[in-house]
């Protein structure tokens, strides 16, 4: 490699690392939160006719795993940079304080409800615990995520819409 063509490697890597910092995870974010306020959505309405509409509950279940665990990943290492005093997280700032007395809660609400779906599938859906667990963990959930898609659904289809265009304010390294 010729030391032009490194120092055009070099640029193109400070761009895409720009997109790695709180606006970069900001957007991932936002993005994933759209991905998982269509198949929510879906999901929930499964459950008005749960007989009819099992196979799909449970497909759609298990396809929200993985959207599911990118959007906690994305947010805990928002949590961990700006707790371990990253100056980047601490200059974006935190969520207000009654979304961050609301996240553990939220959080342990869906790893509760989609553990306990999973579980239902692995030993079957007869009924008992498991199923007292999913409905409880449902209705519990189900409070707590209306809260949190009102506080952020604005700033959510802004920000995830815009990666989901063709437009020239997308984040560094998008490409």
């Amino acid at each position: 490699m010729t030391d032009r063509n490194s120092g055009a490697v070099r640029r193109e890597w400070r761009g895409t690392a720009r997109g790695w910092g709180p606006h970069g995870n900001e957007r991932l974010t936002s993005s994933t939160a759209l991905v998982l306020l269509l198949l929510l959505a879906l999901e929930t309405l499964t459950t008005l006719s749960l007989r009819s509409f099992l196979s799909v509950h449970i497909f759609l279940g298990l396809l929200l795993l993985p959207p599911v665990a990118l959007k906690l990943a994305s947010t805990g290492w928002r949590f961990v940079r700006y707790y371990s005093g990253s100056v980047a997280y601490r200059l974006h700032g935190a969520p207000r304080l009654p979304l961050r007395l609301l996240g553990p809660l939220l959080v342990a609400s869906t790893v509760s409800l989609l553990a306990s779906g999973v579980a239902l599938i692995t030993i079957g859906h007869g009924g008992g615990t498991p199923l007292t667990l999913h409905v409880v963990s449902f209705v519990v959930w189900g409070v707590l995520m209306i809260v949190h898609v009102l506080a952020y659904l604005a700033r959510t289809v802004r920000d995830g819409a815009a990666d989901w265009s063709c437009r020239e304010d997308t984040v560094g390294g998008v490409g």
